[in-house]
């Protein structure tokens, strides 16, 4: 490549960046308004997950006589909603977290009826800024609170019952669930369908949709700091392959028209803090329970090459993985769909069988 290319290249790439930016700026005056009447009401008045169901397996589905009680949590200031399908003599507590372009209800459709089925107490929490929380409007978002959350609520609910807890994340959720499962050091087992380190560029340049995450880190830095940059909100899909989330054009136009979740906007401060958050204890040190990785084999946006940079840190021996076969980012098909099921059942009961690591 000549100095020439370069230099057309690196115009290029400055071009991108701040056209997202000045774009992203001006559609702040027009960004959609928050869905605080909804989430007061709970999920019994949203269509959208109701409508992604409809590409589930019969199995999966949520009635009218099998659905998890709706609850809130305060926590600074915000009203945390959960999902919860409620079993207090369950040998566990199974926490369900949610990445950036789902929320709580469309887990607790594969993972959290599944797994109550099975025995255990499960919760699907929806991280502020998803689902059907009420944020807090003096809280600065960011991905470190989500982590703080998280670690949070863990500490709420050992307070309230002493029972192993598992946290189950899909995709950046399994991140999160170990980032959480660092900072607050009492859990039995994380379960994650993907693990993403997003301060590896590689990982980086490969989840995102275009030049301006995956080289736009100095920018974002900026525009994160700065007092009249740093609430600006933009659309994921501009800066995610949130194309990629489901193997199914329909399903995909229902997640991507949902203000909750796959059509969720965020801020430039929290896409920076999730990019270069430090975990309270890195891979390499991490000792507190084993990890399993369920793995979607037709996921086309984040294949297991991308958790392995992270996984191959961990203690020998600390992780296991299993392939869910035909299954996308968020599956909706079979086998996979059984194949999750069945790995979570498995791994869960192994360790309280067994006992934890810790």
């Amino acid at each position: 490549m000549s100095i020439l290319d370069d230099e057309q290249r690196n115009k290029m790439i400055i071009k991108t960046v701040f056209g997202n930016v000045i774009g992203a700026i001006l559609l702040l005056a027009f960004m959609p308004s928050a869905h605080t009447n909804e989430a007061m009401e709970g999920y019994q008045s949203q269509a959208a997950w109701k409508e992604i169901q409809t590409f589930l397996p019969e199995k999966f589905h949520l009635t009218t006589t099998f659905q998890p009680e709706e609850k809130w949590w305060d926590w600074r200031g915000h009203k945390v909603h959960i999902d919860h399908f409620s079993n207090q003599s369950a040998s566990a507590l199974v926490i369900l977290l949610h990445g950036v372009g789902t929320n709580g209800r469309q887990l607790s459709m594969i993972a959290g009826g599944p797994l109550f089925r099975h025995g255990f107490d499960v919760m699907a929490l929806d991280l502020p800024g998803y689902g059907m929380t009420q944020v807090n409007p003096d809280e600065t978002l960011t991905y470190d609170a989500w982590v703080e959350l998280v670690s949070d609520f863990i500490s709420a609910q050992r307070e309230m019952h002493e029972r192993p807890i598992f946290l189950y994340g899909l995709s950046a959720g399994g991140m999160l669930a170990y980032h959480a499962a660092a900072l607050n050091g009492q859990v039995e087992g994380i379960i994650g369908m993907t693990f993403l380190d997003q301060r590896n560029s590689m990982v980086r340049r490969k989840t995102a949709r275009n030049t301006f995450i995956s080289v736009a880190g100095s920018p974002l830095l900026w525009l994160a700091d700065n007092p009249l940059t740093g609430g600006v909100k933009m659309p994921l899909k501009w800066v995610s392959k949130m194309n990629k989330l489901v193997n199914n054009d329909e399903a995909l136009d229902v997640f991507l028209d949902d203000k909750t979740s796959a059509g969720n906007w965020v801020s430039t401060r929290f896409l920076h803090s999730y990019l270069t958050y430090q975990p309270a204890i890195e891979p390499e040190d991490f000792r507190i329970c084993p990890i399993l990785l369920t793995q979607p084999a037709e996921d086309h946006w984040t294949p297991i090459t991308l958790s392995e940079p992270f996984l191959e840190k961990l203690p020998e021996n600390g992780w296991s993985s299993v392939m869910l076969e035909n299954a996308g980012h968020y599956p909706l098909e079979m086998p996979g769909l059984q194949q999750l099921e069945d790995s979570m059942v498995a791994f869960i009961n192994h360790q309280l069988a067994t006992g934890s690591n810790r």
